[in-house]
């Protein structure tokens, strides 16, 4: 990759050990002529990262989605440095960063191209999601009955707490912990999966990388709360159907050469096949 000559660096200062890490990497930087200029507002205001090479994010996953609607839209790379806890985007350890920082500026990263979902609720409303897009009942008691097609063929209808519809990336999220699957980040599917269904019958359903969705509210007495990424939430009118398709743009993410998913599946979640033999 090309080196990184102008740098800007997100910090989530509630992360311990956030800022004073800035403070180094800032300086690392200096040392290699790059110019860096530094915020602590997440989601960054629109035009933050207009002109820079790349964006260094400090601090959890939550983080890192509150600078990629930018990163996208500006197709600047994202470089994302853990001080939360899981960390399935904030790949760099803060140990790791400061001992390969002068080499990922001069271009030794492996740049990924994450799929990212568009979703509309009315025209000219669209908003990007990195992880997931939530929909669900305005109130967190109430069931609701989604009616969902797609390319105009009518999948299914669900009487459930919600839907999800995930990216490969965010499939690890909150798809997960609802019995979604998880997806190779380079897969460009989608995938749906009902939060607690009314049903015997719970299964996710993949889609196609090219497919419209629209999801329908047909419960008369509830309204929809649609949430972007867990960060955003979008407005819904009583009987405008949700639009969900794959984004045109990709995020771009900055790995380490040697950048296994599944290393990092296996570490996070202490996922292992191993048979432990009782006694």
């Amino acid at each position: 990759m090309k080196p990184i000559r102008k740098l800007a660096i997100v910090v989530n200062e509630d992360k311990p050990g956030a800022p004073e890490l800035a403070r180094d990497l800032c300086q690392i930087a200096a040392a290699a002529g790059v110019r860096c200029k530094q915020t602590t507002r997440f989601p960054v205001a629109r035009g933050y990262l207009r002109g820079m090479d790349a964006c260094c994010v400090i601090g959890g996953d939550g983080t890192l989605l509150g600078v990629a609607r930018e990163s996208v839209r500006e197709q600047v790379p994202l470089i994302g440095v853990n001080r939360g806890s899981l960390g399935f985007l904030t790949t760099f350890s803060a140990d790791e960063v400061r001992s390969q920082f002068a080499r990922v500026l001069g271009g030794e990263f492996r740049l990924d191209r994450r799929t990212m979902l568009a979703c509309s609720t009315r025209p000219g409303s669209e908003d990007l999601a990195l992880n997931d897009v939530l929909i669900k009942a305005e109130v967190n008691s109430r069931l609701v009955r989604l009616e969902v097609f797609a390319d105009g063929e009518l999948v299914t209808d669900y009487t459930c707490d919600g839907l999800i519809f995930s990216t490969p990336t965010g499939s690890t999220a909150y798809n997960l912990s609802a019995g979604g699957p998880i997806m190779h980040p380079s897969a460009g599917v989608i995938a749906m999966t009902p939060i607690c269904p009314h049903t015997l019958s719970n299964r996710s359903i993949i889609f196609r990388d090219h497919v419209k969705l629209r999801v329908f509210n047909r419960s008369a007495d509830s309204r929809l709360l649609v949430a972007m990424d867990g960060q955003r939430n979008l407005k819904v009118g009583s009987s405008s159907p949700v639009e969900i398709s794959i984004a045109k743009l990709r995020l771009p993410l900055a790995q380490r050469p040697d950048y296994s998913h599944f290393s990092v599946v296996r570490t996070k979640l202490k996922w292992s096949g191993g048979f432990v033999e009782r006694r």
